[in-house]
């Protein structure tokens, strides 16, 4: 394939894209993210990972505080060349901006989480926690299977080294009081999900 098979919008200027572009360029596939100024296309999803988004936001919806709200594969600008898209946020309420919002910022948001995907690991990994705990998000969880269990990796942010620090790993019930009471049973039979 050559520059020229490439439809126009896929090529980056010089100085890479900038956080607003997402919202310019046409015929952009769903869920593009922009890290490091560069589109990421997303593939194809596992099951796990649309069954935990499921399993998580409902879960998140029934313990969400009144001055918190929900959203799910929203993208959230970092810097201006950052603007990933995490698979759920907990944002604060005052951050809604009507029903034409593209995006949030990074104050906006209390809580990221990554379900981690076969060709997204390296970027849910390492590097999108890395943009979210420079960009000062006070939390992030990290969700993978582990020896065939839903496994949630909860870190909090140093505010000293802009850096996030685990502070538990739960593979059956997350049970927390930061940043808010939350109770969400994981200890489920993934394939039974829709009789819940």
């Amino acid at each position: 394939m050559t520059n020229s098979d490439l439809p126009d919008w896929l090529l980056p200027p010089p100085e890479g894209f900038h956080a607003e572009d997402l919202d310019h360029l046409p015929r952009l596939p769903p869920h593009t993210e922009l890290v490091d100024g560069s589109l990421a296309l997303l593939g194809p999803q596992e099951d796990f990972h649309t069954l935990m988004l499921y399993l998580l936001e409902n879960g998140f919806r029934r313990t969400v505080p009144a001055d918190l709200r929900v959203r799910r594969e929203m993208s959230v600008v970092l810097g201006p060349r950052q603007r990933p898209e995490p698979d759920i946020m907990v944002i604060h309420a005052e951050a809604l901006r009507g029903p034409d919002n593209t995006a949030y910022h990074a104050g906006d948001v209390v809580l990221a989480i990554e379900v981690v995907s076969p060709e997204s690991e390296e970027r849910d990994r390492k590097r999108k926690p890395t943009l979210y705990a420079e960009a000062g998000i006070p939390h992030f969880w990290l969700v993978e299977t582990i020896e065939s269990f839903p496994t949630v990796n909860v870190y909090e942010l140093d505010p000293a080294t802009h850096s996030y620090v685990m502070s538990g790993t739960y593979q059956h019930r997350v049970d927390l009081t930061v940043p808010f009471d939350i109770d969400i049973d994981i200890d489920i039979d993934l394939t039974k999900i829709d009789d819940l």
